[in-house]
């Protein structure tokens, strides 16, 4: 299922300090579909900002979620993310 702006991400707590917002996303799609170049296509108008961190809930029978950031926005347009690796 690809994304669609009438069920976008929600920011749950904003930007403080300088330090990236946090976003949750709850979809259908697996963790590397929502990491496709321009996924969130409204992503400017929400706000995502760069470093910006998102959620990713999985809503199917595989219940699971992941941890993104915001790599890439294009003025007035998409947002791109990828998983965030934890060490």
């Amino acid at each position: 299922m690809a994304y669609s702006v009438t069920i976008p991400p929600v920011q749950v707590a904003s930007a403080f300090g300088g330090g990236p917002a946090l976003w949750i996303y709850n979809s259908v799609d697996v963790h590397t579909t929502v990491d496709d170049v321009g996924y969130f296509t409204n992503g400017s108008d929400l706000g995502m900002k760069v470093g910006d961190m998102v959620l990713v809930g999985k809503t199917t029978a595989t219940i699971g979620a992941t941890i993104h950031y915001v790599s890439t926005v294009t003025a007035g347009g998409a947002a791109s993310v990828e998983a965030a690796i934890l060490s």
